[in-house]
């Protein structure tokens, strides 16, 4: 028995135990099965709340400061300042700062890319006390509060200024009506028993979608407008009255505000694009101008209206300008405007630089138009023979868009800077020993003949500074050179050429040279490494010209002083909005316009009128 119930009070002994296991076992089989359901339920969740659309960002993300355009110019002293606040680092309160300082590890900067604009845009600098100082321009900001010229270029400045006020309250409130209504259509159809309301709604954004597609300001709204918003406004409170599924709404609504944000990017960029395409290329009646004049020169005898000059083109002793251009009404102008206000206009001797495909209208129109006694020469540049090259290709003066950025504020700023080309004069006009170099925006309002008894002081290139961007501003362009951190750089527009001062310095192979140094070492830019080259070529061989002489702007800056403009011997309509174009600025049209000739057969046929 004893064995027995030995036996027996064994078993139950062990059988608790084991009880016991069991049951912990199952709770914890239970207690995981239950955390595998919790945690996809928790990811779930916070992916909802964590991700949105755009447009409703949170608040909690830091804006990170936007990067550099490939086509900008970044100074170094920029980097530097923003790698260092970026190192500040506070000490602990109540903790003894460490004895250990450790040297911030050095960043290697790369030179910036730098892409040549197709046009010419620059900000004047006025004189204060006998100091060069930047005027401040205006730069125009995106919703987002980040400068849009950035984004779209030029086209932003010229939308800001030409902006019209439009009365468009009506549209806007149609708009936001047909939006909600298209946000509580999807649910209200899904109802039952709601068919007539369903069909009440489809009706109104019908409606509003063919009124809004014929109308852009409240001046071409029907006259029964407020009685369809009374109808939709109506609809839409009916729709409101029902208990929907407020997430189908806010989904609806956040699709709609997408799809609206992408249509109007879109049609910024169209915008902004045609807006390039309009001021970077030809005209049509430009276009047909050319193509007139040139056919007309192989129909006439040519040899009968061309005068023997040739011995005007090489006398030092006369004065000598020089014009790049490939637009025959631009250049007109410029020589017009120059003979018109000369002293004595038959010591003047014009010298118009251009292309192959506008040699021959080129020359058959200074052919026909005379310019008092002054003589004018056209040559192709394709055709000049050179001893290193064969020939030469015709480049126009291009300009480069600096943008300078710090934590706090921005700016942009222009640069204005010879050719390729230009660089060949010394060895296109051996015989001339001084020239006057005009581009053919330019006007002018007064005599030039002071420019040839200027004493520049042994120097090269007369030309005016713009203190906006000085050499220690482009440290990190400019190389290891050395030069003058202090000095301003200058522009190209008017420019006073000694050549045999030029040829002595042998600068055309300084340039060259510098060219060469920097496609070999850095960027493969050649746009990038003549601006570079043509800075540091004229470093300290510039004579800076009297502001009088020039105002600068005229073909982007809407706020040049009137005062200025009326003082100054030259006009440069550097910039996108040129004069001849539609897209020029409307007030400093008519100082261009006067020095053209506008009875011109050829003008007529074309119909231009600028």
């Amino acid at each position: 028995m004893k064995g027995g119930g030995g036996g027996g009070s064994g078993a139950s002994a062990y059988g608790f135990p084991a009880k016991r296991r069991w049951k912990g076992l199952v709770i914890g089989v239970l207690g995981l099965v239950f955390l595998s359901m919790l945690v996809p339920l928790v990811f779930l969740l916070g992916l909802y709340n964590g991700f949105h659309t755009t447009g409703y960002a949170s608040d909690s993300q830091s804006s990170k400061p936007d990067v550099f355009q490939p086509n900008a110019i970044e100074p170094k002293k920029e980097v530097e300042g923003f790698i260092d606040e970026s190192r500040e680092t506070k000490e602990p309160t109540g903790l003894q700062p460490s004895k250990v300082e450790e040297k911030p590890p050095k960043v290697e900067e790369k030179p910036p890319k730098v892409d040549a604009l197709p046009t010419h845009t620059h900000e004047n600098g006025t004189k204060v006390d006998g100091k060069v100082q930047a005027t401040h321009r205006m730069i125009a900001m995106d919703e987002s509060g980040k400068p849009c010229e950035w984004k779209f270029g030029s086209y932003c400045i010229w939308r800001e200024e030409n902006r019209e006020v439009i009365k468009d309250s009506m549209i806007n409130k149609l708009k936001d009506q047909l939006f909600v209504a298209r946000a509580y259509y999807p649910s209200i159809a899904k109802l039952p028993k709601q068919g007539k309301l369903t069909q009440e709604l489809k009706q109104n954004i019908q409606e509003l979608e063919r009124v809004l597609s014929e109308s852009t300001t409240d001046l071409d709204l029907p006259l029964q407008i407020e009685k369809k918003s009374l109808n939709m406004e109506a609809a839409i409170v009916k729709a409101k009255s029902f208990p929907l599924d407020c997430n189908n709404v806010d989904k609806k609504l956040r699709q709609i505000y997408d799809m609206t944000e992408d249509e109007a990017s879109f049609h910024m960029k169209q915008s902004a694009f045609l807006f390039q395409l309009a001021v970077q290329t030809m005209p049509k009646s430009l276009h047909c101008l050319s193509m007139q004049l040139t056919v007309e020169y192989f129909r006439t005898d040519s040899t009968n209206l061309e005068l023997s000059q040739a011995e005007k083109y090489a006398d030092p002793t006369l004065y000598h300008y020089i014009i790049f251009s490939k637009n025959i009404l631009a250049s007109s102008v410029v020589i017009n405007s120059t003979v018109s206000h000369a002293k004595e206009s038959g010591n003047q001797v014009f010298h118009v630089l251009t292309d192959g495909q506008n040699y021959f209208a080129m020359k058959l129109w200074f052919l026909r138009n005379s310019y008092k006694d002054a003589t004018v020469e056209v040559l192709n540049v394709d055709h000049v023979k050179l001893h290193d090259e064969e020939n030469a290709t015709f480049v126009l003066p291009q300009e480069f868009r600096i943008s300078f950025r710090t934590l706090t504020h921005s700016r942009t700023e222009y640069m204005s800077m010879f050719s390729h080309l230009h660089y060949l004069l010394p060895e296109i006009f051996k015989n001339l020993d001084k020239v006057v170099v005009l581009e053919d925006d330019v006007v002018v309002q007064r005599d030039l003949s002071a420019l040839w008894s200027l004493d520049m002081g042994g120097k090269v290139n007369g030309a005016a500074q713009s203190c906006h961007v000085r050499l220690g501003e482009l440290k990190s362009f400019l190389g290891e050179h050395s030069y003058n951190q202090d000095d301003c750089t200058w522009m190209s527009g008017l420019n006073v050429i000694d050549l045999a001062k030029w040829r002595e310095l042998d600068l055309s192979q300084i340039f060259r040279g510098l060219v060469s140094e920097k496609l070999s070492k850095q960027d493969k830019s050649t746009d990038a490494a003549a601006l570079r080259a043509s800075l540091l070529t004229f470093h300290g061989q510039v004579y800076a010209l009297d502001n009088s002489w020039s105002v600068y702007g005229l073909g982007h800056d809407y706020k040049v002083n009137v005062q200025d403009i009326e003082k100054a011997a030259t006009l440069h309509y550097n910039g996108y909005l040129k004069p001849w174009l539609e897209l020029g600025i409307p007030k400093y049209k008519a100082h261009w316009k006067k020095f053209l000739d506008r009875e011109d057969l050829f003008l007529s046929k074309c119909n231009i009128n600028p």
